[in-house]
């Protein structure tokens, strides 16, 4: 079964930092695009971060760049969010997908563009 699999989310106090993980099941990483999305109570899904399959390509939304990195451990099947100086605006639940064509590596942000989601991890910023 083709899965993805968010984890790493939870609590953290602003200023604080997370590292989310994507894992794959059922196919390799390697041949494919994975963007981070989030979205919020009340607001539109969000891109905020892609990495292309060979990881060549990163992209971060003007929202946390400076903020973030995306990390591609295709050994492990895995990319990895790392999140740091979180604000409270950053609370949503964060989403990985990756992209099935026309061609499946590209690095986007939109969401429009991404086939296969996971069920998303929850990250609350609150002091």
């Amino acid at each position: 079964q083709v899965q993805l699999l968010e984890s790493g989310g939870g609590l953290v106090q602003p200023g604080g930092s997370l590292r989310l993980s994507c894992a794959a099941s059922g196919f390799s990483l390697d041949y494919y695009v994975i963007g981070w999305f989030r979205q919020a109570p009340g607001k539109e899904r969000e891109g905020i971060s892609c990495i292309s399959n060979r990881g060549r390509t990163t992209k971060y939304a003007d929202s946390m760049k400076g903020r973030l990195a995306i990390i591609r451990d295709n050994a492990k099947n895995t990319v990895y969010l790392q999140m740091n100086n979180l604000k409270i605006e950053d609370t949503a639940l964060y989403y990985c997908a990756t992209s099935w064509g026309p061609d499946p590596g590209v690095c986007t942000l939109a969401p429009g563009r991404y086939d296969y989601w996971g069920q998303g991890t929850q990250v609350t910023v609150s002091s």
